[in-house]
């Protein structure tokens, strides 16, 4: 089956399925979107955001790119996330990783991967790496390391959009303020886990849920 075909019939298939499960489906998501999340991922094709957490189209609003990088400094970054937290309200923020990740393992390395803009996007999860230098060294082996710095990388993430000025001026005047979750997906196992949670408004770090 060529290219064409097989997106085209899987998604007339999908619709076919949605449609005959809830007839409305479509005609409520066209009229409004309510997202209970902004979803910051990796771009990694085994981490798809609405199938780990089991949710339909509008539930979770999604920006992704290689290794979860919040790159403030981005219009395409921060447009998502001041979108997110203003414009839809949305008072939870994931940021997830995942084990084995590409970039996180590219990252791991001394030598640069050839591709300018993937080195250019990694050069901070490196910065991240040489940070905890001793820790990951002390790891038993390369895996243990790669998996490690994708937490130490979550939790970066976390702590750049603590400061976000958006997301604290969205969070002013909120009983709870807006949720940051650090999460990692196991590949191997298919679950995800929560490793730091932050409120900002209270400006906090909370044990995760």
């Amino acid at each position: 089956m060529d290219f064409n075909k097989r997106i085209l019939l899987e998604n007339q298939a999908w619709a076919s399925r949605k449609v005959e499960e809830d007839p409305g489906f479509f005609e409520r998501l066209a009229i409004k979107q309510v997202p209970y999340a902004l979803w910051i991922g990796c771009a990694d094709s085994r981490v798809p955001a609405e199938l780990l957490c089991n949710a339909d189209p509008g539930e979770l609003f999604i920006f992704r790119n290689v290794a979860n990088i919040v790159s403030l400094d981005q219009p395409g970054c921060a447009s998502a996330i001041e979108y997110a937290v203003h414009a839809l309200g949305i008072k939870h923020i994931v940021v997830c990783g995942h084990h084995l990740c590409g970039g996180v393992k590219a990252a791991m390395e001394e030598e640069k991967t050839n591709l300018f803009h993937v080195d250019n996007h990694l050069v901070e999860i490196k910065e991240t790496r040489d940070k905890n230098k001793k820790e990951l060294e002390e790891l038993p082996d390369d895996n243990s390391r790669v998996n490690r710095l994708v937490e130490l990388n979550v939790i970066s993430q976390i702590e750049k959009l603590s400061g976000f000025e958006a997301i604290k001026q969205a969070a002013t005047g909120t009983e709870r303020g807006i949720r940051l979750h650090g999460m990692v997906y196991a590949l191997e196992e298919g679950l995800l886990r929560e490793i730091a949670a932050y409120d900002v408004g209270p400006d906090r770090w909370v044990t995760p849920d």
